[in-house]
């Protein structure tokens, strides 16, 4: 199973229960929400994607 189909299994699984997903990623930088966005729909259950790459970053934050 690749990532797209991953992703619109989530989909539908959180609008069967009324949830939203948000991201945090670093070293996939953003490859996952990205996924999602590709799923048409997902802004009904995507609701934020953060991406910190630089371990500067992840300290200061």
């Amino acid at each position: 199973m690749n990532l797209t189909e991953l992703a619109a299994q989530l989909g539908k699984a959180l609008q069967r229960h009324g949830a939203q997903v948000c991201t945090a990623e670093s070293c996939t930088g953003g490859g996952i929400a990205e996924a999602i966005t590709r799923i048409a729909g997902s802004s009904a259950w995507f609701e934020a994607g953060y991406i910190t790459y630089s371990n500067a970053q992840k300290t200061r934050q």
